[in-house]
């Protein structure tokens, strides 16, 4: 034991948390007994021996700090980016592509099988070409000094300035750091998150692939007037000019205690509020709040799975739920009869019905309800749909939304999901209902990162 209170341990790693954090345990000896102690410890894969320094804490887990790896991973490599140790952006650059892969997969089949589901229904993650700058989104925060980035891995409260990111669009990363400059050189101060004080609180960049356009956001607890408007009108300047495909320049008036990227009052600085973007050949118009895959090169082959596996034919009628801004809503309603689409969101809404019209899509009816009330509401209007695809959040549909869908009888199901975990869990409360799990396609939406997402269809008296 040092003199701070820190012990250094070797230790083997022996699997990964959801996190994608590796996971020791360690022995304390206190007293003539000895304790065991559960150890998080990041950038570290399963069968690395490593040499470890942790704080002793209250409870039986930990989080450590890697010294030495003595016996590293055959897949180990040297991180790329100088941020990686700290930021909480990514956290398997440490990890060769192919062995994050794998990782995914296995770990989908795993879920299922203690789910009593077949893991031969998995097939292979699909990676991407070149798994770097892919990202079309990325919000960034302010620190209380005003300092631009993102937040530290495993504390929220501090946040890490960079140089770079190598997962965001090029185009994220030039405007960020222009954004990081004028806010030094106008000692603009950051958002205290305990004191509620303070000017900058986040940054939003979206940046589309298909049509180049890029839209900043700055949310503040001020407008930008007053004091303000000199710095407003230099922020204004600085990125039209060094960025033109800016088409959209947005000061966020958020004075809210919740730390969110909301909006009390929209100021345009340039352009107009919202930015074209392209996918499978429809366009779609972004506002900075509206939910859009941020990782459009996969996204893409996820739309592509969704139409393969769920056949959607031109007699059928389609429910599309958790439909959000018409992402599937839109190639789907092309090829079948008719598309009612359901989203609990009602901004999402009407950014569907917008965009099936510029698209010069007629046969959708979109319903801003939550999903057991529009379900039914839809029956009532359209009877039993053949297909249904469903998109939920990260929570899952839940038990009472997948009893729905069973009862409604739909020949097909189609789930995409972005949590493997909650995919499992509600898929079971289909085989009372006489449906069968038949492939599983996961893909990778997110390199260097633990998250992964799944594509499935499950085909009812089969």
């Amino acid at each position: 034991m040092t003199d701070s209170g820190k012990q250094s341990f070797i230790t083997d790693i022996h699997q990964l948390d959801k996190k994608g954090a590796g996971q020791a345990v360690v022995w304390q000896e206190e007293e003539g007994r000895r304790k065991k102690l559960k150890l998080t410890v990041p950038s570290t894969l399963p069968g690395e021996k490593v040499r470890v320094l942790i704080d002793w804490p209250k409870r039986r887990r930990a989080h450590a700090r890697v010294e030495e790896v003595i016996e590293p991973h055959p897949e180990r490599l040297a991180p790329s980016c100088p941020h990686f140790d700290r930021c909480g952006g990514c956290v398997w650059q440490h990890w060769r592509y192919e062995g994050q892969l794998r990782h995914k997969t296995e770990h989908v089949k795993t879920l299922l099988k203690e789910h009593g589901f077949d893991p031969g229904v998995v097939r292979d993650t699909i990676g991407m070409e070149h798994p770097w700058h892919y990202r079309n989104k990325m919000e960034f925060t302010f620190s209380p000094e005003g300092l631009l980035g993102l937040h530290e891995r495993g504390n929220f409260r501090q946040v890490i300035s960079l140089e770079t990111c190598l997962i965001a669009g090029e185009k994220i990363v030039k405007a960020a750091m222009e954004v990081a400059r004028w806010a030094r050189d106008h000692r603009l101060p950051g958002y205290h998150k305990d004191t509620h004080e303070g000017l900058l609180r986040h940054l939003m960049v979206r940046e589309s692939f298909a049509t180049g356009e890029v839209m900043v956001a700055l949310f503040a607890t001020e407008a930008p007037e007053g004091d303000l408007k000199e710095a407003a009108a230099d922020l204004t300047e600085r990125i039209t000019k060094m960025l033109p495909q800016v088409k959209s320049l947005l000061w966020l008036e958020n004075r809210a205690w919740a730390d969110r990227t909301q909006a009390e009052q929209t100021h345009v600085l340039a352009g107009r509020d919202f930015i074209y973007d392209e996918l499978c050949g429809f366009r779609y118009r972004l506002w900075f709040d509206t939910f859009f895959q941020t990782n459009p090169v996969q996204a893409a082959k996820l739309v592509e799975l969704a139409l393969e596996m769920g056949k959607p034919q031109p007699h059928e009628n389609m429910i599309d739920l958790f439909c959000g801004v018409g992402t599937f809503s839109l190639p789907f309603a092309k090829r079948v009869k008719a598309l009612a689409g359901i989203e609990i969101v009602e901004t999402s809404i009407e950014s569907a019905k917008r965009n099936a019209k510029d698209n010069g899509i007629d046969n959708t009816y979109f319903l801003a309800r939550d999903a057991r009330r529009g379900i039914d509401e839809v029956l009532e209007q359209f009877g039993r749909p053949e297909l249904l695809l469903l998109d939920p959040p990260r929570s899952g549909a839940g038990g009472k939304v997948m009893r729905k869908i069973g009862r409604a009888r739909p020949e097909r199901v189609v789930y995409v999901s972005c949590n493997p975990e909650t995919f499992a869990s509600d898929i079971t409360e289909l085989v009372s209902f006489g449906y069968t799990l038949k492939t599983v396609q996961p893909v990778d939406m997110f390199p260097h990162t633990a998250h992964v997402e799944c594509c499935a269809l499950l085909v009812r008296g089969s």
